[in-house]
């Protein structure tokens, strides 16, 4: 019977979803499968986190590592499209989301539920995200949120775990929300959520203070197609390019900070990431772009990149708009490959050298010494045809006594 049938629930191993597991099993009667997705977050393992949802009362764990599946199929998505959302934060949470939800579908199919839960609140974006890509994979299934039905707090969730001794991390004395995968970290709430409050040193993870960084680290990163594959001349998989950009980045501080955000929900929130190695290899491939797109191609992916970011952060990834954004940026990678120096000290990631055999940077183009092969001449024709609408509207302007004034700067 329909009614007999459990519930999905995304498990992160934390307060919201531990809390959730023993709610909905009180409230409908159903089990409860918890799943579970690594996607380089570090911490606790997998089956750290499936012995704790199975303590908390799930029926099953469904346990996944899917680093590999996030980094390649996810992340390089992201940085393909130079993802910042406001023009500063690199998506972390957006884009984790989509992949989650996949598998939160296939394990519903696989275990017959027809409900799928997670643990938002109803302030935040992520409820949005794990519905909108529910209904989107399968508009058949189900998509409820009990904290956020329910209005729960956090105070009345540390409660609940207490009464009914819940294996928590969580307590009053450690308020941060914190969501964190292998592109980046997100922490919210507590002494945070007063923007006057300057992060204190617990705040991050992933960076070490900028103002005391290590001896300068150069490093040389080779993209393929807008891929990076070495680093330093060693060959990288997607997920060691990242992992070993967030280690040497974040021991340069690169990568922190802090933003008052304007949420898909219509409120602003004050957040605080850390994204070393996604801020490094974004800035790589950033200037690796600038010698390999056209002019014109250039101009308009920018744009692209811009509304990707938006609408991958409003929860649009398994959008009809998004994939056709994918098909364009996709194109656009052709010939982005070559190598990219880069050093890195102190907070920044700077660009010192670029190399590439589809570079369109033409050396003899662009030198003013002997051996130049632009054509200098040809400029007088450009320059009058370029300048010719606004010559024609100009006289125009002089005709009817609108001219642009002309300071008269003579000496009495």
């Amino acid at each position: 019977m329909a009614d007999n049938k459990p519930i999905v629930l995304a498990y992160s191993g934390g307060l919201d979803t531990s809390v959730a597991i023993s709610y909905l099993k009180e409230q409908t009667g159903k089990d409860v499968v918890a799943v579970s997705l690594d996607v380089g977050q570090g911490g606790e393992s997998l089956e750290t986190v499936k012995q704790r949802a199975l303590a908390c009362g799930a029926m099953e764990a469904y346990v996944v590592d899917a680093r590999e599946e996030f980094a390649s199929q996810y992340c390089m998505l992201a940085l393909k499209a130079n993802a910042k959302y406001e023009g500063v934060y690199p998506l972390v949470s957006a884009i984790s989301r989509p992949l989650i939800t996949k598998h939160l579908v296939r394990a519903a199919h696989q275990f017959d539920a027809d409900t799928i839960a997670h643990g938002c609140t109803g302030k935040g974006n992520d409820q949005v995200r794990f519905e909108v890509s529910v209904a989107s994979i399968d508009p058949t299934l189900k998509a409820i949120s009990p904290i956020r039905d329910l209005s729960l707090t956090r105070d009345i969730e540390i409660q609940f775990a207490k009464d009914h001794k819940l294996p928590i991390t969580q307590t009053e004395k450690s308020p941060f929300s914190i969501d964190q995968n292998v592109w980046g970290r997100a922490i919210e709430t507590g002494f945070l959520e007063d923007p006057w409050n300057g992060p204190t040193k617990d705040c991050y993870t992933y960076t070490d203070d900028p103002a005391f960084p290590p001896v300068e680290d150069e490093v040389t990163i080779e993209f393929k197609q807008g891929v990076p594959v070495k680093i330093d001349g060693r060959d990288v998989t997607p997920l060691q390019a990242i992992e070993e950009m967030n280690r040497r980045a974040g021991a340069q501080g690169i990568g922190r900070i802090d933003l008052i955000e304007d949420r898909l929900v219509g409120i602003k929130s004050r957040e605080l990431y850390e994204a070393p190695g996604a801020v490094a290899l974004i800035t790589a491939h950033e200037e690796l772009e600038n010698c390999c797109l056209e002019r014109e191609q250039h101009r308009i992916k920018r744009d692209i990149d811009k509304r990707w970011g938006e609408l991958v952060y409003d929860a649009q990834w398994f959008s009809p708009a998004v994939r056709s954004l994918d098909a364009f940026i996709e194109e656009t990678q052709r010939y982005v490959s070559g190598e990219i120096r880069m050093v890195m000290h102190g907070g920044s990631a700077v660009v010192t050298g670029r190399r590439s055999d589809t570079s369109l940077y033409d050396y003899k183009l662009a030198t003013y010494d002997s051996g130049d092969t632009f054509d200098q001449n040809a400029s007088n024709g450009f320059i009058e045809i370029y300048g010719m609408p606004d010559k024609v509207a100009a006289a125009r302007d002089v005709k009817f006594g609108n001219g642009i004034e002309v300071p008269d700067n003579s000496v009495e």
